[in-house]
């Protein structure tokens, strides 16, 4: 059949066209709205678990260790430890007192930054505990302690230095495991057996300083630089301050302070001639302030690494050493604990 009318046809044509231009805006518009309705309704459902999860968090108290639990953890360890009720966290400390440091050629105690630890806590649901340790080790001991570490069912979460300058050479080794109290206790003490790091293998604690760090650091002045209390240790002070404002999980256990998730600095010197060493614990998108500040401040940064793994949100640990007055040292660490907690920054 022939169409003898032209204008007849192209009005078909064209009525065509509108109607098939109608049908695809309809099929979008249903299809855009269906997706901006899910996303709407996902994005509130992930609200909600997010809320949900740092409520958990947030109300979970972890279990407190038994005296039985802590007991078995001494025995294992050959040495008696702290345990910090508020964080539910039992420490043995692990000072590597058989050695003679130096930093920048001049001999610096022990407690400036040599002194090794092992700490075990509950996880939140109480069906497990996490074993966090730092570990003091010349290089040539690092390698024999990986391998010791992972026969004994403990796994190596960092490998780093923490100074520079220092002779000997120090490494310090992050090792983690899971499982009882008593059962971590027991490997990481065969782990470190044949160690130096072992409390039976340390020498006798020499006799106590004459003069401590009260005696040789006015308190009083640099606790109100810092806004913190030092602790005195040895001929040292030392300022702790952990991550109040951040809920971090790992392994299924809240990390606190006590179980190494802290900002410290460590004094040694004089208040006319001191050294500052210490660690600060940052969340990524707070690396380069606080590294920026310190330099500001002409503090050398000597590392920046993780100390954990698995850790939510990951963080990232930085470590420093300055030297100068004591007063301006405690001015620029307190520069760098007030980048913390600021609020993610945008990179450009």
């Amino acid at each position: 059949m022939s169409i003898q009318n032209p204008d007849f046809l192209n009005n078909i044509i064209h009525f065509k066209y509108k109607l098939m231009k109608t049908q695809k805006f309809l099929s979008n518009f249903s299809r855009r709205s269906w997706l901006k309705g899910s996303a709407l309704v996902l994005g509130a459902s992930l609200i909600d678990i997010k809320n949900a999860t740092a409520f958990t968090l947030a109300g979970a108290k972890t279990p407190a260790l038994t005296q039985a639990e802590i007991e078995a953890i001494e025995a294992a360890m050959g040495k008696k430890g702290m345990y910090k009720e508020a964080e539910a966290v039992h420490t043995t400390p692990l000072p590597r007192n058989d050695l003679k440091v130096t930093v920048k050629g001049e001999a610096v105690p022990i407690s400036f930054g040599f002194g090794g630890w092992a700490a075990i806590k509950k996880t939140i649901d109480g069906k497990s505990a996490v074993l966090m340790s730092d570990c003091v080790l010349l290089q040539e001991e690092v390698n024999p302690l990986i391998s010791a570490a992972h026969a004994n069912g403990l796994e190596v979460s960092a490998i780093h230095n923490h100074f520079f300058y220092e002779e000997p050479r120090i490494f310090y080794m992050h090792i983690h495991g899971m499982g009882s109290p008593e059962e971590l206790a027991k490997k990481y003490a065969k782990a470190i057996a044949e160690t130096k790091i072992s409390p039976a293998n340390q020498p006798p604690v020499g006799a106590p300083p004459t003069k401590t760090g009260k005696d040789i650091f006015d308190m009083p002045k640099l606790n109100g630089i810092v806004k913190y209390e030092a602790a005195v240790n040895g001929p040292t002070i030392k300022y702790t301050i952990g991550r109040d404002d951040l809920t971090i999980t790992a392994m299924g256990a809240e990390m606190t302070s006590s179980i190494g998730l802290n900002t410290w600095a460590s004094f040694t010197g004089s208040m006319d001639n001191a050294m500052v060493a210490g660690d600060i614990a940052m969340l990524e998108h707070e690396v380069n302030s606080v590294i920026k500040v310190l330099r500001t401040n002409n503090i050398e940064v000597v590392a920046v690494h993780n100390h954990m793994l698995g850790d939510k949100p990951h963080m990232i640990f930085l470590h420093y050493l300055g030297r100068g007055p004591a007063l301006q040292l405690a001015k620029g660490f307190r520069a760098a604990l007030d980048q913390l907690g600021k609020g993610k920054k945008m990179m450009h």
